[in-house]
């Protein structure tokens, strides 16, 4: 009788005209898996720059214009948008919270005029729910990256000086440690952080990409710009800010690129 029950519901979904079908699948041919994120334009434009830009692998762009900090979902549609104190730098999205690098005082003062904070929001509405003092960031804080429990983050720096600095704090924003960067000097310092594909990546003004390794230690430098965001969607796919300015406001948009040893990344078409 079980047998007669299944040759009879077969014979339904193969009979022609019937909403069920049945699809052979080719196991060759695996299912290409479209990804969450693509080239996308974040709808509005703003007073200030785009700063930064974090993704919480729902399908939803957090992006930090200087004085107002956004919420959309994958296609650039503004879910949230809230004004923010100036200057809210780059960001990033761990455990539904929003991290955002905030400096106050003086950025890339040689004698360290700086006022750094990390200030934490909900991701869900971007309610404030916790600010942070960083004062080791003495030069300003400006971006913010997160990775194996541990916050590192960067900033300015003072013009002629050499070589950049990380800020390593825990998960209660402690203050680890200050790690030296052996990168030579950048303009204004690291704008944008994150990690992706084993490595840590700081996008740098002047089209300039610094790597280090998983230990912070500086791997190469790209004539390449990611200084307006640069985010992890996967291990081999990246989100790369861009800006435009349209007389005077700004707008944002994200990139996809795929990280090249030789190039630093690719940029999807």
């Amino acid at each position: 009788m079980k047998s007669q029950i299944q040759h009879i519901i077969m014979g339904l979904l193969l009979t022609p005209g019937m909403i069920f079908s049945v699809h052979a699948e080719d196991p060759a041919k695996p299912p290409v898996e479209k990804p969450l994120y693509s080239q996308t334009q974040c709808e509005g434009t703003y007073p200030h720059h785009l700063q930064g830009l974090c993704v919480d692998g729902l399908g939803n762009i957090f992006w930090s214009f200087t004085t107002e900090l956004v919420k959309t979902n994958s296609a650039g549609k503004v879910l949230v948008k809230i004004p923010v104190g100036n200057h809210h730098g780059d960001l990033c999205y761990h455990e539904g919270k929003v991290f955002v690098a905030v400096n106050f005082g003086d950025f890339n003062n040689p004698k360290g005029k700086a006022d750094s904070w990390v200030y934490v929001y909900d991701a869900e509405k971007l309610l404030l729910i916790a600010k942070h003092q960083t004062p080791e960031v003495t030069f300003g804080a400006g971006g913010i990256a997160c990775h194996a429990g541990k916050y590192i983050v960067v900033g300015g720096l003072p013009e002629g000086v050499d070589e950049n600095y990380l800020y390593e704090y825990d998960s209660s924003f402690k203050f680890i440690k200050k790690h030296v960067l052996k990168s030579g000097y950048t303009l204004m310092g690291i704008q944008t952080a994150t990690f992706a594909d084993n490595q840590w990546w700081f996008g740098c003004y002047g089209t300039e990409l610094l790597k280090a390794d998983v230990d912070l230690n500086f791997i190469a430098k790209y004539d390449i710009d990611c200084s307006l965001g640069v985010e992890r969607v996967t291990d081999k796919l990246l989100l790369i800010g861009r800006g435009e300015k349209v007389g005077n406001q700004h707008t944002g948009s994200v990139l996809l690129a795929a990280p090249d040893e030789k190039l630093g990344f690719v940029i999807q078409k």
